[in-house]
């Protein structure tokens, strides 16, 4: 028991503290779980293998082949239909599409989704994106309830009830498992509970602020980027002379030169390329494709004896709108970027995309860039050709938030998508298979008609939670094996033993709520639920409805930005602040946690 609550206050302080990745953290524990014994070795990666892993795949896989069929530009076509432009509609009916969405697919792969055609919808419309983001994410999250499938800590809870199960005292009858729709109920109310909140009070709530970067959208590029982040000037073609000093030269050592404008291409010979790399080496009659204020790029002409020329004679091809551009892209709290600087990165190198600007907060960075170490929910400022900038979005470490041109990828496999989606669901309610194998039909069924590949398959997966879930399940059996629950469990009896069961629900849910504010709301719910288990067990309570009392309040982490992966990757978009997300979060939480209690105890009357 002490080695188990050692690992749980472990794994608590390092998701807290970020010292160590979360999956590195999650895999240590699971490691020594195994090591010293406290299950089974043969049962210390089942976690891997269980079902609320495999389905998590499966559902990422399928929320995938959704994107790529073109379903969600269908929506922003339907949006734009319904709100006709209105600001109060227009957040009405992008809030009531998302939870619907909510409902089948991971909170965080949807606000990835969704980001971008929050912002084409702004873009087309005018309503500042400050408006909408905020709404977008927190209604996901209330809404993501809704179902068994689209919540990670709803799907590992019939996993935490058969390792409950193996451990109860005799006599004790079993708790049954959650069907796909045990939740729907109260998933239901908690949706309509976010749409209807921020129809009545968003406009109280949401900041009121002028600000001019919330006022510009991305559709009008030139004074968006200037008002937003003093990326001011035009493009030029600067051809190098022979007498030039910047013969022989980098394109990292140009970029050092006092007043030297931002380098965004390059022709040597008829090699044209986006984006040279820093170790690019100018010759003679190279041309180079600039940006900056006229003033400042005909002094540096001068000074490096090269030839300027406004028009775009050479290069103008890479420059076209329709091929390249400006546009912003977030840092999602699952990226491969976290904690590196863009210099180290590489990015112009590995994509051809040039880093021009990050916005963190209410700062921008635009001098030494390249030294900037980036955090989840910077925005980066890139310019690049809309090609590359799709396929370095491929690995999930960009989340692009412009209206980019695009085309639509396999808009033909529509139906197919929908169908295998459908079928999916159908067999996971009216067959009694297990919720991973009916998912995975569906995922097969998209990947046999070509949806999707298996290369986009496997991109698709988000592998640090797939980590992050299956190392920590093994802990909430731990808790179990050993009697740690219990122990803990007889510890709050011994403080609300004689209170009613409203009140014991009541300080479960919110000491889950709060764990979930500092950690993964997967590791608050492995945690709690085998404590709110041993809790119902004792008084006399209903265990189901206990551990799904846990499980939902686990979502609800409006407080923080930090405590949810969809609210870190509208922060930045957003221009949002820590009193925005406390100004709208304190309340709705509330709220919230009250339905949460008060609906599941009519369920389990």
């Amino acid at each position: 028991m002490i080695l188990v609550l050692g690992l749980v206050g472990f794994t608590m302080l390092m998701l807290v503290l970020e010292w160590i990745r979360a999956d590195m953290v999650a895999l240590l524990v699971v490691v020594v779980i195994g090591l010293t014994g406290l299950i089974p070795s043969e049962r210390v990666f089942n976690g891997f293998a269980g079902n609320a892993v495999i389905a998590i795949i499966a559902i990422m896989i399928m929320g995938a082949g959704l994107d790529r069929a073109g379903v969600l530009t269908l929506t922003a076509s339907f949006v734009m239909r319904m709100a006709r432009g209105v600001e109060s509609r227009l957040g009405l009916v992008i809030n009531l599409v998302t939870s619907l969405f909510s409902a089948v697919i991971p909170s965080q792969a949807l606000a990835a989704l969704m980001i971008p055609v929050t912002s084409r919808l702004s873009a087309r419309t005018g309503v500042p994106i400050s408006r909408l983001l905020l709404p977008m994410a927190f209604c996901i999250l209330a809404a993501t309830n809704t179902t068994l499938i689209a919540n990670s800590p709803l799907i590992v809870l019939n996993d935490l009830v058969a390792s409950a199960n193996a451990n109860l005292p005799a006599g004790a009858h079993t708790i049954p498992k959650f069907g796909l729709f045990s939740v729907t109920p109260v998933g239901l109310v908690l949706a309509l509970t976010g749409v209807g909140f921020f129809y009545f009070f968003g406009k109280k709530l949401l900041p009121e602020r002028e600000d001019e970067r919330l006022k510009v959208t991305p559709g009008r590029t030139e004074s968006y980027f200037a008002d937003t982040y003093g990326i001011v000037g035009e493009t030029a073609e600067l051809t190098v002379t022979a007498e030039s000093p910047l013969v022989g030269m980098s394109i990292g050592e140009v970029e050092q030169l006092y007043g030297a404008p931002l380098i965004l291409a390059i022709k040597s010979g008829n090699d044209a390329r986006m984006a040279p790399p820093a170790d690019h080496v100018i010759w003679v009659g190279s041309v180079l494709g600039v940006l900056g204020p006229r003033e400042q790029l005909n002094q540096f002409a001068n000074n490096q004896l090269c030839k300027l020329s406004p028009r775009m004679r050479q290069l103008g091809e890479l420059f076209n709108p329709t091929r390249a551009g400006i546009s912003e892209a977030v840092i999602p709290p699952s990226s491969r970027f976290l904690k590196q600087s863009v210099g180290d990165l590489r990015l112009r190198k590995r994509y051809g995309i040039s880093v021009l600007a990050v916005n963190r907060g209410d700062q921008v960075y635009r001098d030494d860039v390249r030294s900037v170490s980036l955090r989840a929910g910077d925005t980066l400022v890139l310019h690049s050709s809309w090609r590359d900038l799709g396929l370095a979005t491929e690995d999930k470490d960009l989340v692009v938030v412009t209206d980019i041109p695009k085309e639509e990828q396999r808009p033909g496999k529509v139906w197919q998508a929908v169908g295998f989606f459908v079928l999916a669901k159908c067999l996971a309610l009216f067959t009694h298979l297990d919720l991973s194998v009916a998912m995975m039909t569906g995922a097969v069924g998209m990947l046999l008609t070509g949806v999707l590949n298996m290369d986009e398959a496997y991109k698709a997966i988000n592998w640090k939670t797939i980590f992050v879930t299956a190392c920590l399940i093994p802990l909430g059996w731990s808790m179990d094996a050993t009697g740690a629950a219990a122990w803990l469990a007889q510890g709050v009896l011994q403080h609300l033993g004689h209170t009613s069961h409203w009140i014991l629900q009541l300080s479960l849910a919110v000491l889950t709520l709060m764990f979930s504010q500092v950690m993964s709301n997967v590791g608050a719910t492995v945690m709690m639920v085998p404590i709110a288990i041993s809790v119902a067990v004792a008084t006399g309570g209903n265990p189901s409805a206990y551990a799904l009392i846990v499980a939902v309040s686990s979502s609800n982490t409006f407080l923080l930005s930090s405590g949810h992966p969809a609210l870190m990757m509208v922060a930045g978009p957003g221009g949002y602040r820590a009193k925005d997300f406390l100004r709208v979060g304190l309340p709705l939480t509330a709220i919230v946690l009250v339905i949460t209690l008060v609906a599941i105890n009519l369920m389990y009357h």
